[in-house]
Protein backbone atom coordinates (compact mmCIF):
# COMPACT_ATOMS: atom_id res chain seq x y z
CA UNK A 1 0.00 0.00 0.00
CA UNK A 2 2.73 2.68 1.14
CA UNK A 3 5.26 4.21 -1.59
CA UNK A 4 7.25 5.33 1.41
CA UNK A 5 11.12 4.20 0.50
CA UNK A 6 10.84 2.39 4.37
CA UNK A 7 8.51 0.05 5.50
CA UNK A 8 5.78 1.59 8.42
CA UNK A 9 6.38 -0.96 11.67
CA UNK A 10 3.12 -2.34 12.21
CA UNK A 11 1.37 -0.76 9.73
CA UNK A 12 -1.75 -3.38 9.37
CA UNK A 13 -1.71 -3.29 12.82
CA UNK A 14 -2.15 0.56 13.06
CA UNK A 15 -4.83 0.50 10.57
CA UNK A 16 -6.67 -1.84 12.34
CA UNK A 17 -6.38 0.37 15.71
CA UNK A 18 -7.54 3.40 14.11
CA UNK A 19 -10.43 1.85 11.48
CA UNK A 20 -10.30 4.90 9.06
CA UNK A 21 -13.32 6.75 7.84
CA UNK A 22 -14.08 9.16 5.55
CA UNK A 23 -14.50 12.66 7.16
CA UNK A 24 -12.56 12.27 10.00
CA UNK A 25 -9.14 14.15 10.88
CA UNK A 26 -5.56 12.36 11.94
CA UNK A 27 -2.52 13.18 13.27
CA UNK A 28 0.59 10.94 12.55
CA UNK A 29 2.78 12.96 15.31
CA UNK A 30 6.13 11.10 13.95
CA UNK A 31 5.71 11.50 10.42
CA UNK A 32 9.03 9.82 9.01
CA UNK A 33 8.89 8.81 5.70
CA UNK A 34 5.15 9.21 5.68
CA UNK A 35 4.47 5.52 5.65
CA UNK A 36 1.33 6.27 8.07
CA UNK A 37 0.26 9.02 6.75
CA UNK A 38 -0.27 8.09 3.21
CA UNK A 39 -1.65 4.52 4.34
CA UNK A 40 -4.13 6.27 6.30
CA UNK A 41 -4.76 8.89 3.02
CA UNK A 42 -5.48 5.50 0.70
CA UNK A 43 -7.57 3.77 3.13
CA UNK A 44 -10.12 6.82 3.27
CA UNK A 45 -11.14 10.45 2.58
CA UNK A 46 -9.56 11.45 5.31
CA UNK A 47 -7.69 14.23 6.29
CA UNK A 48 -4.34 13.83 8.11
CA UNK A 49 -2.44 16.63 9.83
CA UNK A 50 1.57 15.32 10.23
CA UNK A 51 4.48 16.50 12.75
CA UNK A 52 8.00 16.36 12.09
CA UNK A 53 11.03 18.13 13.52
CA UNK A 54 13.11 17.39 11.16
CA UNK A 55 13.65 19.58 8.40
CA UNK A 56 14.85 17.24 5.63
CA UNK A 57 11.35 15.34 5.50
CA UNK A 58 9.98 18.49 3.70
CA UNK A 59 10.52 17.04 0.30
CA UNK A 60 8.15 13.64 1.01
CA UNK A 61 5.68 15.90 2.86
CA UNK A 62 5.27 18.10 -0.48
CA UNK A 63 4.76 15.41 -2.55
CA UNK A 64 2.13 13.72 0.03
CA UNK A 65 0.58 17.42 -0.24
CA UNK A 66 0.36 16.62 -4.02
CA UNK A 67 -0.67 13.59 -4.46
CA UNK A 68 -3.57 13.96 -1.61
CA UNK A 69 -4.40 17.57 -2.49
CA UNK A 70 -6.60 19.36 0.19
CA UNK A 71 -6.24 16.71 2.60
CA UNK A 72 -2.26 16.30 4.04
CA UNK A 73 -0.87 18.92 5.84
CA UNK A 74 2.89 18.78 7.62
CA UNK A 75 3.65 20.63 10.54
CA UNK A 76 7.26 21.55 11.05
CA UNK A 77 8.01 21.14 14.95
CA UNK A 78 8.20 18.63 18.34
CA UNK A 79 5.21 16.33 18.07
CA UNK A 80 5.24 17.48 22.27
CA UNK A 81 3.85 20.73 21.08
CA UNK A 82 0.36 19.05 18.74
CA UNK A 83 -2.13 21.51 20.25
CA UNK A 84 -0.11 24.42 19.67
CA UNK A 85 1.29 23.41 16.09
CA UNK A 86 -3.05 22.06 15.63
CA UNK A 87 -4.07 25.19 16.92
CA UNK A 88 -2.27 27.48 14.41
CA UNK A 89 -4.20 25.52 11.56
CA UNK A 90 -7.47 25.99 13.42
CA UNK A 91 -7.50 22.35 14.50
CA UNK A 92 -8.70 21.74 17.67
CA UNK A 93 -9.46 18.19 17.77
CA UNK A 94 -9.01 15.07 15.89
CA UNK A 95 -9.84 11.37 15.54
CA UNK A 96 -6.96 9.41 16.37
CA UNK A 97 -3.55 10.20 17.26
CA UNK A 98 -0.52 8.06 15.50
CA UNK A 99 3.07 7.85 17.88
CA UNK A 100 5.67 5.46 16.50
CA UNK A 101 8.41 6.65 18.86
CA UNK A 102 12.26 7.04 18.19
CA UNK A 103 14.49 7.48 15.28
CA UNK A 104 13.33 6.22 11.94
CA UNK A 105 14.79 4.26 9.78
CA UNK A 106 15.54 7.28 7.35
CA UNK A 107 17.62 8.51 9.78
CA UNK A 108 19.96 5.89 10.62
CA UNK A 109 20.28 5.34 6.99
CA UNK A 110 22.14 8.56 6.78
CA UNK A 111 25.51 8.24 7.66
CA UNK A 112 26.07 12.27 7.98
CA UNK A 113 23.24 12.04 10.92
CA UNK A 114 25.37 10.43 12.94
CA UNK A 115 23.03 7.92 14.72
CA UNK A 116 24.62 4.90 13.71
CA UNK A 117 27.68 3.36 14.21
CA UNK A 118 27.45 0.80 11.49
CA UNK A 119 28.84 3.68 8.82
CA UNK A 120 30.78 6.33 10.27
CA UNK A 121 29.58 9.64 10.48
CA UNK A 122 29.71 13.03 12.22
CA UNK A 123 28.66 12.52 15.79
CA UNK A 124 25.44 14.54 15.45
CA UNK A 125 22.32 12.56 16.42
CA UNK A 126 20.00 15.70 16.27
CA UNK A 127 16.50 15.18 14.81
CA UNK A 128 16.06 18.79 14.01
CA UNK A 129 18.77 21.40 13.22
CA UNK A 130 19.65 22.99 16.59
CA UNK A 131 20.83 22.52 19.98
CA UNK A 132 23.41 19.98 21.51
CA UNK A 133 25.18 17.37 19.25
CA UNK A 134 26.03 14.13 20.75
CA UNK A 135 29.79 15.18 20.47
CA UNK A 136 28.96 18.17 22.54
CA UNK A 137 27.71 15.68 25.27
CA UNK A 138 30.69 13.39 24.92
CA UNK A 139 33.73 16.18 24.71
CA UNK A 140 31.63 18.34 27.20
CA UNK A 141 30.28 16.53 29.70
CA UNK A 142 31.97 15.27 32.85
CA UNK A 143 32.22 11.93 33.64
CA UNK A 144 29.89 11.41 35.96
CA UNK A 145 27.15 13.21 33.70
CA UNK A 146 27.98 10.80 30.90
CA UNK A 147 27.91 7.41 33.39
CA UNK A 148 24.34 8.75 33.98
CA UNK A 149 23.00 9.29 30.89
CA UNK A 150 24.37 6.03 29.35
CA UNK A 151 23.06 4.49 32.07
CA UNK A 152 19.41 5.64 32.82
CA UNK A 153 18.67 5.94 28.86
CA UNK A 154 20.80 2.80 27.61
CA UNK A 155 20.42 1.03 30.48
CA UNK A 156 24.31 0.33 30.07
CA UNK A 157 25.40 -2.05 33.29
CA UNK A 158 29.37 -0.97 32.53
CA UNK A 159 28.39 3.08 32.19
CA UNK A 160 31.18 3.75 34.57
CA UNK A 161 33.18 2.58 32.37
CA UNK A 162 32.41 3.31 29.11
CA UNK A 163 32.22 7.14 30.61
CA UNK A 164 35.81 6.97 32.09
CA UNK A 165 37.38 5.61 28.73
CA UNK A 166 35.46 8.54 27.08
CA UNK A 167 36.94 10.85 29.24
CA UNK A 168 40.50 9.32 28.85
CA UNK A 169 40.68 9.27 25.02
CA UNK A 170 39.18 13.16 24.47
CA UNK A 171 42.33 14.15 26.81
CA UNK A 172 43.98 13.99 23.73
CA UNK A 173 41.94 13.12 20.87
CA UNK A 174 38.59 15.02 20.28
CA UNK A 175 35.82 12.77 20.22
CA UNK A 176 33.67 13.81 16.77
CA UNK A 177 32.93 10.61 14.44
CA UNK A 178 30.55 7.53 15.00
CA UNK A 179 33.14 5.14 14.46
CA UNK A 180 35.59 6.49 17.49
CA UNK A 181 32.85 6.68 19.84
CA UNK A 182 31.64 3.27 18.83
CA UNK A 183 35.48 1.54 19.23
CA UNK A 184 35.74 3.19 22.39
CA UNK A 185 32.47 1.92 23.77
CA UNK A 186 33.49 -2.08 22.08
CA UNK A 187 37.46 -1.75 24.01
CA UNK A 188 35.24 -1.94 27.33
CA UNK A 189 31.61 -3.50 26.51
CA UNK A 190 31.55 -7.28 25.07
CA UNK A 191 28.91 -8.15 22.85
CA UNK A 192 26.53 -10.46 24.30
CA UNK A 193 25.32 -13.41 22.93
CA UNK A 194 22.12 -11.92 21.10
CA UNK A 195 24.55 -10.70 18.18
CA UNK A 196 23.82 -6.72 19.54
CA UNK A 197 26.46 -4.54 18.91
CA UNK A 198 28.13 -3.40 22.53
CA UNK A 199 28.17 0.39 21.31
CA UNK A 200 23.86 -0.03 20.86
CA UNK A 201 23.08 1.23 24.20
CA UNK A 202 25.60 4.23 24.19
CA UNK A 203 23.83 5.15 21.30
CA UNK A 204 20.52 4.84 22.17
CA UNK A 205 21.87 6.60 25.26
CA UNK A 206 23.04 9.70 23.38
CA UNK A 207 19.91 9.61 20.95
CA UNK A 208 17.43 9.90 23.83
CA UNK A 209 19.23 12.68 25.88
CA UNK A 210 19.83 15.08 22.76
CA UNK A 211 16.67 14.84 21.43
CA UNK A 212 14.97 14.73 24.88
CA UNK A 213 13.07 11.87 23.42
CA UNK A 214 11.34 10.46 26.60
CA UNK A 215 10.52 14.35 27.70
CA UNK A 216 8.68 14.54 24.60
CA UNK A 217 6.71 11.21 24.54
CA UNK A 218 5.64 12.02 28.23
CA UNK A 219 4.78 16.40 26.90
CA UNK A 220 2.88 14.23 23.41
CA UNK A 221 0.74 12.03 25.91
CA UNK A 222 -0.35 14.52 27.99
CA UNK A 223 -1.22 16.29 25.00
CA UNK A 224 -3.50 13.48 23.68
CA UNK A 225 -6.49 13.51 26.05
CA UNK A 226 -6.57 17.69 25.41
CA UNK A 227 -7.29 16.74 21.39
CA UNK A 228 -8.54 13.99 20.75
CA UNK A 229 -12.77 13.69 20.25
CA UNK A 230 -15.36 11.62 22.18
CA UNK A 231 -14.12 7.51 21.20
CA UNK A 232 -10.76 8.74 19.64
CA UNK A 233 -7.72 6.36 19.42
CA UNK A 234 -4.16 6.96 20.80
CA UNK A 235 -2.16 4.36 19.20
CA UNK A 236 1.51 4.23 20.17
CA UNK A 237 4.70 2.12 18.47
CA UNK A 238 7.57 1.93 20.80
CA UNK A 239 10.71 0.25 20.34
CA UNK A 240 12.55 -0.42 23.93
CA UNK A 241 11.23 -0.59 27.72
CA UNK A 242 11.64 2.92 28.66
CA UNK A 243 9.08 4.36 26.31
CA UNK A 244 7.31 1.44 26.61
CA UNK A 245 7.06 1.80 30.19
CA UNK A 246 6.12 5.74 30.25
CA UNK A 247 3.21 4.54 28.26
CA UNK A 248 1.66 1.36 29.71
CA UNK A 249 2.12 3.52 33.35
CA UNK A 250 0.49 6.54 31.21
CA UNK A 251 -2.29 4.01 29.86
CA UNK A 252 -3.17 2.90 33.34
CA UNK A 253 -3.31 6.06 34.87
CA UNK A 254 -5.42 7.65 32.18
CA UNK A 255 -7.48 4.68 32.13
CA UNK A 256 -8.30 4.44 36.18
CA UNK A 257 -6.17 1.42 36.42
CA UNK A 258 -3.28 2.75 38.63
CA UNK A 259 -2.11 5.57 40.60
CA UNK A 260 1.15 4.44 40.83
CA UNK A 261 4.48 6.05 40.05
CA UNK A 262 7.05 3.49 38.63
CA UNK A 263 10.44 3.48 40.52
CA UNK A 264 12.30 2.89 37.33
CA UNK A 265 11.35 6.31 35.85
CA UNK A 266 13.32 9.65 36.64
CA UNK A 267 11.59 12.07 39.12
CA UNK A 268 9.96 14.27 36.96
CA UNK A 269 8.20 11.39 35.22
CA UNK A 270 6.86 10.76 38.49
CA UNK A 271 3.14 10.32 39.15
CA UNK A 272 2.62 13.85 39.65
CA UNK A 273 4.11 14.95 36.61
CA UNK A 274 3.47 12.65 33.96
CA UNK A 275 0.37 10.17 34.42
CA UNK A 276 -1.73 12.03 37.09
CA UNK A 277 -5.32 12.27 36.13
CA UNK A 278 -8.50 12.79 38.47
CA UNK A 279 -11.03 10.99 36.46
CA UNK A 280 -10.25 8.01 33.81
CA UNK A 281 -10.00 9.62 30.23
CA UNK A 282 -9.26 6.34 28.55
CA UNK A 283 -10.50 3.02 28.19
CA UNK A 284 -7.87 0.40 26.85
CA UNK A 285 -9.35 -2.36 24.34
CA UNK A 286 -6.40 -5.16 26.02
CA UNK A 287 -4.14 -4.38 28.65
CA UNK A 288 -1.07 -6.26 27.18
CA UNK A 289 0.62 -4.73 23.70
CA UNK A 290 0.39 -5.91 20.30
CA UNK A 291 3.49 -7.34 18.97
CA UNK A 292 4.37 -7.26 15.20
CA UNK A 293 3.66 -11.20 13.19
CA UNK A 294 6.45 -13.30 12.86
CA UNK A 295 6.14 -12.60 9.20
CA UNK A 296 7.09 -9.09 9.68
CA UNK A 297 10.07 -9.54 11.69
CA UNK A 298 11.06 -11.66 8.91
CA UNK A 299 11.18 -9.29 6.16
CA UNK A 300 11.84 -5.99 8.44
CA UNK A 301 14.07 -6.31 11.06
CA UNK A 302 13.00 -2.81 12.74
CA UNK A 303 10.09 -4.36 13.79
CA UNK A 304 11.62 -6.96 16.10
CA UNK A 305 11.52 -5.07 19.47
CA UNK A 306 8.29 -3.45 17.94
CA UNK A 307 5.47 -3.07 21.03
CA UNK A 308 2.04 -1.74 20.05
CA UNK A 309 -0.43 -0.14 22.52
CA UNK A 310 -3.81 1.39 22.07
CA UNK A 311 -6.38 3.13 24.40
CA UNK A 312 -9.30 4.85 23.19
CA UNK A 313 -10.57 8.22 24.58
CA UNK A 314 -14.13 7.91 26.51
CA UNK A 315 -17.05 9.68 25.10
CA UNK A 316 -17.58 11.73 28.18
CA UNK A 317 -13.88 13.00 27.83
CA UNK A 318 -14.11 13.91 24.29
Amino acid sequence: MTKSPHIPVMLEEVLQAVEPSDGQIYLDATFGAGGYSRALLESSQCKVYAIDRDPSVAETAAKLAEAFPGRFCWLLGNFGDMIELLAEKGVHSVDAIIMDIGVSSMQIDQSERGFSFRNDGPLDMRMSSDGISAADVVNKFDEEELANIIYTYGEERKSRWVARAIVEYRKTTPITRTSQLAEIVRKVVRGGKDGVDPATRTFQALRIHVNDELGELTKALNSADKILAGEGKLVVVTFHSLEDRIVKQFFQSRSGETRGGSRHLPQNWSNNNAVAADLPTFFLPRRKPILPSPAETRINSRSRSAKMRVAVMSSQAG
